[in-house]
C-alpha cells in the first residue's frame, strides 16, 4: 500500500509573548526557559511599564545602599587609620604652600620638617599663652564666678517665679554629688580606663598622620601618578580629572576654613575684651575650635562665652555677648566663608544642614567634622565628570500647561451645552 502523504500544516503563528524570539539564536532561547518566559530578553509584558521601571531602580538602590553599608561598616573597622589618612590631608593641605614657598630656596626635603616644626612651634605657642592666662586669671575669676552665682540667685529669688536657692540646697547638691560618685565609682573607674585607651588612639592617629603628611608632602604627586599608571588607560584620565577636583575642593576647604576660623578667633577676642569678659583669650580659642564643626560649634561656644559672662559682669554682659558673637557668626556665614572659599566649596545650606546633622548622627563629633567636605568632594567630582544636559525652560512649559487647560476646560463647556 503506498504511503499516503500527509497534507502539509500550516506553520503555526508566534504568539505575541514569543514573537519577539524570531531572531534569537537556540543557545539564547534555552537560557533559563526563554521559550515560556520571553522576560529574559528583555521583555515582560504582563507587568505595567511603571512598575517595571520602579523594580529596576529599587534592585539598584538596594544595590547602592548595600554598598555604602560595606564601605561605612569597613571603615569604623579600620577608624584610626581612616582619622590618620583625613588628618594627613588636612595637615597637607594647610602646610602645602609653605612648603613649596620654602622649597624655591632650600631642597623640598629639608623644606617639609621645617614647615611641620614651625606649624607645631605656633600651635604650641597658642596653647602656652592660653594656659598662662588662665593660670593669671583664676583667682579673680573664681572670685567673680560666686558673686555672679549669688547675683542670679537673687535675680531668680525676686522674679515671679520666686525660686529660692539657699546655701544649705547648695550643701545638700554638693552631697548628693559626692553619695553618686562614692556609689558609682566603679563604673567611673572603667570609664577612666577606656578614656586612656582613647587617648592612646589618639596619640597613635596622630603620630600616622604626622608620617603620612610627611610623603604625601615630599612625594605626593608622584604616589598620585603611581596609583593612575595602576588603572586601566582607559580610565585614567577620569580619575585624574576627578582626583584634581577632589583635592582643589578639599585644599581649599580647609585652608579656607582655617582662615574663617582664625578671624572668627580675633573678632572674638576683641569683642570679650572690649566687654571686659575674663579669660578672653581662651574664649577666643573656643571659637576658633568651634568653627570647625559646622552648625554646632560656633553656638556652642557661644553659649560658653555668655556663661562666663553671666556668672562675671551680669546678665546685660552676657547678652551682649550672645549678640556680638553671633554677629560674627553672620559676617562669617555672609561675607567671610564666601569670600575665602569662592566656588570652591558651593553647597547649599540646606544640604549643609542634612550633612551635618547625618554625620553627627552616625560617628558623633567626628563626623560633623568629616561630613561637610566628604560631602563638598563627592560634589565637585560628581559635577565634573557627569554630563548636563541644557537647562529647561520652565516658564514656557507653565505657559503651555495654563493654554492646553484652558482648552480643555473649554471642550467640557461645550459638550455640556
Amino acid at each position: 500500500m503506498a504511503d499516503r502523504e500527509e497534507p502539509a500544516l500550516e506553520p503555526e503563528r508566534p504568539r505575541a509573548s514569543t514573537r519577539r524570539l524570531a531572531g534569537a539564536t537556540p543557545a539564547a532561547k534555552k537560557v533559563a526557559g526563554a521559550r515560556r518566559n520571553p522576560s529574559v530578553l528583555g521583555h515582560e509584558e504582563d507587568a505595567p511599564r511603571w512598575l517595571r521601571s520602579a523594580a529596576g531602580w529599587s534592585w539598584r538602590l538596594i544595590v547602592v545602599a548595600a554598598a555604602v553599608g560595606l564601605i561605612t561598616y569597613a571603615t569604623i573597622r579600620v577608624q584610626l587609620v581612616f582619622v590618620a589618612v583625613f588628618l594627613a590631608l588636612v595637615f597637607t593641605a594647610v602646610l602645602r604652600p609653605l612648603v613649596n614657598l620654602l622649597s624655591r630656596w632650600i631642597p623640598r626635603a629639608v623644606a617639609t620638617p621645617l614647615s611641620m616644626v614651625l606649624a607645631v612651634a605656633v600651635f604650641a605657642g597658642l596653647l602656652t599663652y592660653v594656659g598662662f592666662s588662665v593660670a593669671g586669671q583664676w583667682e579673680d575669676l573664681g572670685a567673680q564666678f560666686n558673686e555672679g552665682i549669688g547675683d542670679i540667685l537673687e535675680t531668680l529669688e525676686r522674679s515671679p517665679l520666686h525660686i529660692t536657692v539657699t546655701n544649705e540646697d547648695v550643701q545638700g547638691w554638693i552631697t548628693d554629688a559626692q553619695d553618686w560618685i562614692s556609689e558609682n565609682s566603679g563604673a567611673i573607674a572603667s570609664q577612666a580606663w577606656a578614656s586612656v585607651g582613647s587617648v592612646g588612639q589618639v596619640f597613635a592617629a596622630l603620630a600616622l598622620a604626622t608620617f603620612l603628611t610627611v610623603f604625601f608632602l615630599m612625594r605626593g604627586r608622584e604616589m598620585w601618578e603611581w596609583f593612575l599608571n595602576q588603572l586601566p588607560a582607559r580610565h585614567r584620565e577620569s580619575w585624574y580629572l576627578g582626583g584634581g577636583a577632589a583635592w582643589y575642593t578639599f585644599s581649599g576647604y580647609t585652608r579656607g576654613t582655617f582662615l574663617v576660623a582664625g578671624a572668627d578667633g580675633i573678632l572674638a577676642v576683641i569683642i570679650l575684651l572690649a566687654l571686659g569678659v575674663p579669660l578672653a583669650a581662651p574664649l577666643a580659642v573656643l571659637v576658633f575650635i568651634g568653627a570647625f564643626i559646622p552648625l554646632i560649634g560656633a553656638p556652642a561656644a557661644m553659649v560658653v562665652a555668655m556663661v562666663v559672662a553671666l556668672a562675671a559682669n551680669g546678665i546685660w554682659n552676657a547678652v551682649i555677648v550672645g549678640i556680638g558673637i553671633a554677629l560674627i557668626g553672620q559676617f562669617e556665614g555672609h561675607v567671610l566663608t564666601p569670600l575665602v572659599m569662592g566656588k570652591q566649596v558651593s553647597l547649599h545650606p540646606v544640604v549643609v544642614a542634612l550633612v551635618v546633622t547625618s554625620g553627627t548622627l552616625l560617628a558623633g563629633i567626628l563626623g560633623a567634622v568629616i561630613a561637610v567636605p566628604i560631602a563638598a568632594v563627592a560634589w565637585s567630582v560628581f559635577s565634573l565628570l557627569r554630563t548636563v544636559d541644557p537647562p529647561t525652560d520652565f516658564s514656557q512649559l507653565d505657559r503651555e500647561a495654563d493654554e492646553a487647560i484652558e482648552e480643555v476646560v473649554e471642550e467640557s463647556q461645550e459638550l455640556q451645552r
